[in-house]
């Protein structure tokens, strides 16, 4: 049996900049917008790669204070391998920080409990390994990027 208390080992740091938001508007289920992903970079233990431009974050505001959401993007590393990822999220902050941010504007990381639970697919043997783990991240969003940092659950 294995040690019934998970570890965390540091998987990767991930900045993606973002475009303006579409929105939506208030839906049944919320308040509804998507967040173009332009680009970015990845950084892992040895390896690196970009976040390619195509990708989205569809949002829902559930409430005044949580956002839940709902990346898809792709990666290509630098061996030219490709990795889809969807990150499912929260972010949880008072009303008028999520007001803030809704506006694009800067506020204090601290202020905001922004965790991800990405899951990747890949046809990469070298990194398929990754389709079998499950990995948990922080975020901190900023006006015009987001940055995680991603973390295996050993």
């Amino acid at each position: 049996m294995t040690n019934a208390y998970p570890s965390l080992k540091r998987f990767a740091r991930l900045e993606a900049q973002i475009d303006n938001p579409q929105e939506v508007g208030m839906t049944q289920h919320g308040q509804r917008r998507l967040i173009p992903i332009l680009g970015g970079h990845v950084a892992g233990d040895g390896w690196e790669g970009r976040v390619l431009p195509g990708g989205a974050d569809y949002q829902l505001i559930v409430t005044p204070r949580m956002a839940e959401l709902d990346a898809r993007y792709t990666i290509e590393t630098d061996a030219g391998d490709y990795i889809f990822v969807q990150n499912r999220a929260i972010r949880v902050a008072d009303s008028d920080t999520t007001e803030r941010l809704l506006r694009g504007e800067s506020v204090d990381p601290s202020q905001v409990y922004f965790r991800c639970s990405p899951s990747f697919e890949t046809a990469s043997p070298s990194l398929k390994w990754i389709c079998e783990r499950l990995f948990i991240g922080t975020g901190i969003r900023r006006p015009d990027t987001v940055e995680l940092e991603l973390f295996e659950v050993c």
